[in-house]
Parts: C-alpha cells; structure tokens; sequence
C-alpha cells in the first residue's frame, strides 16, 4: 500500500463573496440534477467553492446558474472522482464558463475523446493534484474536504478508482463514494465515515450500499443522483430498503431536481 502523507493546501480568504440564496456564516452543498450523472456543488461560507463532477452534458452549467451568483466565473476546486462521461462529461464545459484554480482526479486512464479533452483544458489551464487517501482540501478553516480513498494507482475498474471524499464544516459531514461498489466500501470500514449526508454510491446501483458501510455512515440523508426512468433501474429496490432499515430519509435529484442543504455548523436544513 502507497502511504501518502497529509497534504493540505489552504485556499485564503479573499473577502466575502456571499451569494443571494443564504445568509452569512452558512455552509451549501448541492446535488446538481444533471440526469443520469453526478455533480455537487459545495460553497463555504468563506465563498470559496467546490465542484465534484460534472454529469455528462452541458446541463451542469444550467444547475449552478442556479446556486451560484450569477457573476461568478471561478471555481477553487473540481474533482473528477473517474474518468467515466456520466461524472466528466460536462467538465469540459465548465472549464469554458469558469476559470478552474485548482483539478483533482485519481489519475486513472481513459481513452475516450471527452477525457482526452478534459487533460489537455487541465493541463492548460488548471494546477493538477493526484488525489491520494490523506491529500486534504481546506476552503476555509472550518470547511474541509478529506480523501479517504484511492490509496494507491488502480487501473482497469474505473468505478472502484472512484475518490471517495469526507467533506466537514464544522459539525455536519458529508460523504461522496463516486461509483465506487461494495468492496470499496468494505475497506473504508476502518475510516472515520459517519456523515450526516451520503450521496448513494453509483447512483442507487445494487454494486453499492453495503449493509455494514450503511449502518457505519448513518446518515440521516441519503441523496441518489440519477436520471428519471434510466435503463439502468437506478436507485435499485434493495437499496432503497437498505436505507430504509436504517431510518435513513432518501432523497432523488430525479423526483426533487436540485436538491440543496445549508448548515450553520450544527444544524442541516434542507432547501
């Protein structure tokens, strides 16, 4: 196993930037309702922000228009959990609308025309950082994003390269799985998980939501990022009753549409 020291870069405070949609003082993350594809959007109360993957269209830019000032044309930080379309298909895009200071990806291989496209706007235009278990992304002193997991180069599976990241403000965590499966999770048993909000892994897919990693998390949200009547049958019905078992509310950006949390550190509201 490779072991990777903490890293952590701080992205100063440069003002505030505070957004129409919440007050001061407030955290957001927000599940883009980009069909079948994931795309989270997190801005700390400092106004520095996050975008983990970009579904697979430019229907990603629409979303944020949504939870963004609408003269906003940077973003600190993108991470791109695996190089499948459905997670960067719209980052091209992005990368047209926003200035990107800062990219992470769990440097896996794809030989596609979109992830092609994606490297060479990365290498232009953004600072490139392999995403490791222990790298660590502050936006500000009280918001930070922690990679539990790869720990390691892992080629072949791209959903089980997936970074699998704990975003913390304060007291109200967050836990991001990518398409990571059940082995994945398994593995992150050992980890500090419980989060108060977890985005289902591959997108309700029966690969994910080990009962054990479930019960592990706890979180009393539970957010599928899917496309409405998909071919793939997601979220799957053992899934959703695994959540159920636990007293986890489940909530679908294909019934919901965007859905939005805000948190003042120690109490969760969703929009």
């Amino acid at each position: 196993m490779v072991r990777v020291s903490i890293i952590g870069f701080l992205l100063l405070v440069q003002g505030a930037l505070l957004l129409h949609i919440f007050h001061e003082e407030k955290f957001m993350i927000a599940f883009l309702d980009v069909g079948q594809g994931d795309a989270i959007y997190i801005q700390a109360p400092s106004g520095k922000d996050m975008l983990i993957d970009g579904g697979s269209s430019e229907s990603v830019l629409r979303e944020l228009s949504k939870v963004t000032n609408v003269s906003n044309r940077d973003l600190d930080v993108v991470i791109a959990t695996h190089p499948d379309k459905d997670h960067i298909g719209g980052l091209v895009s992005v990368f047209d609308r926003y200035a990107v200071k800062y990219f992470l990806d769990p440097g896996v291989s794809n030989n596609t025309q979109v992830h092609k496209e994606l490297q060479k706007r990365v290498e232009a235009e953004a600072e490139y950082i392999l995403a490791r278990k222990g790298v660590k992304i502050y936006l500000d002193a009280n918001t930070v994003a922690e990679v539990l997991y790869p720990d390691r180069n892992i080629q072949g599976d791209t959903n089980n390269a997936s970074i699998v990241v704990r975003v913390s403000y304060k007291n109200t965590d967050i836990l991001l799985t990518g398409d990571a499966g059940s082995g994945v999770e398994r593995y992150l048993l050992s980890a500090n998980i419980q989060s108060e909000i977890l985005k289902a892994g591959h997108h309700g897919s029966k690969t994910s939501s080990d009962p054990l990693f479930l019960e592990k998390v706890a979180p009393l949200y539970a957010v599928v990022s899917a496309g409405k009547e998909n071919r793939y049958g997601h979220p799957h019905a053992n899934v959703l009753a695994a959540l159920a078992e636990i007293e986890t509310k489940t909530l679908a950006t294909y019934e919901q549409g965007t859905i939005v949390f805000f948190s003042d550190g120690e109490r969760l509201r969703l929009r």
